[in-house]
Formats: C-alpha cells, sequence, structure tokens
C-alpha cells in the first residue's frame, strides 16, 4: 500500500473525522467527505454496520475513491442498551450533545451508581468503492459507566458522562492520546490498519 493512499472519512461530525485522521495515522491521506461537499445520508440501518456500510458508500459513490465509515454509540444497560443507533439523535433530529446527554441524564436519575453501567461501541467499514462486495469490517468495544453529572472539556457527545473504569476519569477529562488509546473508535481504527497493512498494493 502507498504510503500517502487517499481515503475519504465518510462523517460530518468534525470531532470524529480529527479522531480518525489522528488513528490512521501517517499511511493515508485523510480526506473528509466536506472536501467533496458530500451530504451525509440519512441513517437508516438498524444496526451499526447497516449505517456505516451506508455512509461509506455514499462517500466512496460521491468522491470517487475509498472511503472509511463508521457507526458508534452509547448502550446503557440500564436502557436495555439505550440510546444504541439512535445516540446523535437521543433527544431529537436536530439534537446537540448537550441535549442528548441532559436526556439521558434524566432518563437516569433513579439508576444508582452500581447500576450506570454503559458501553461505547464502534463499528468500522472499509469500501474501495461503492459497490464493493467485500468491505473490510471491523469493530470496538470500550466497557464503563455513566457518571451522575458531566465533567471535563474534551471530547465530544457523551465524553463528558462516560467513565473509563481504568482512569475513573471521564472521557472529556482524558487527553486526545489517551482516549484514542482506550476507545472504541482507537480500537476499532487499529484493527482497521492492520487489515488494511495486509492488503496487496
Amino acid at each position: 500500500m502507498g504510503a500517502l493512499k487517499q481515503v475519504v472519512l465518510a462523517t460530518g461530525n468534525p470531532g470524529k473525522a480529527r479522531e480518525m485522521e489522528s488513528m490512521l495515522g501517517e499511511a493515508f491521506e485523510a480526506l473528509t467527505q466536506a472536501d467533496f461537499e458530500v451530504v451525509s445520508p440519512a441513517e437508516t440501518g438498524a444496526s451499526f454496520l447497516e449505517n456505516a456500510l451506508l455512509k461509506a458508500r455514499h462517500a466512496a459513490a460521491l468522491s470517487g475513491l475509498p472511503a472509511i465509515g463508521d457507526d458508534s454509540g452509547l448502550e446503557v444497560d440500564a436502557l436495555d442498551g439505550a440510546p444504541g443507533i439512535y445516540s446523535a439523535r437521543y433527544a431529537g433530529i436536530n439534537a446537540n450533545d448537550e441535549l442528548n446527554v441532559a436526556r439521558l441524564l434524566r432518563q437516569l436519575r433513579d439508576v444508582p451508581e452500581e447500576r450506570r453501567q454503559a458501553r461505547f461501541r464502534c463499528v468500522a467499514v472499509y469500501v474501495r468503492s461503492a459497490d464493493d462486495p467485500s468491505p473490510i469490517i471491523v469493530e470496538g468495544a470500550w466497557e464503563g459507566s455513566i457518571a451522575l453529572a458531566p465533567r471535563g472539556q474534551g471530547g465530544f457527545g457523551y465524553d463528558p458522562v462516560f467513565i473509563d473504569p481504568d482512569s475513573g476519569r471521564t472521557a472529556a477529562e482524558l487527553d486526545a492520546a489517551a482516549k484514542n488509546a482506550r476507545s472504541h473508535r482507537g480500537q476499532a481504527m487499529q484493527s482497521l490498519k492492520e487489515r488494511l497493512a495486509g492488503l496487496p498494493e
């Protein structure tokens, strides 16, 4: 594989794009779908995998380049796995991070600390083209729990309320390197890099 193979990151989320680009390192010239004025498609899939494939194929079709798509979300055991694939729109279709976090904390207000187990889950895919019949699929999961209130200024999404069990800090209190080393997306992207490194030129 060439040292600067171009790939499109199929996300409209600037925070996620920065993380993915950092995790890919120098093996790729990572472009974002915004560079091609690609608008994210509606996430109509019934699973993280379906949504990741939908986004990757859409970006590949409109850019003409290989694409990496991911879908990720927060699964809370006390909420039967919610918000899950609806994590980005938990508080409504136009919700922002603050509204989503606020709704999550309202839903958990009567749940004690010992029952607030949760995990971030990520499924990432690489497609060589929009109609790639054999996409590369990888996954990652980050086990933790939900804080009683937001803490920290970093990250995005649910990071301020997701407690990393090893450090006792929220994901928003970890620096980028520490977060990437632990996170669901970091695990998935590391697996993807290893799989892609084994592909023929």
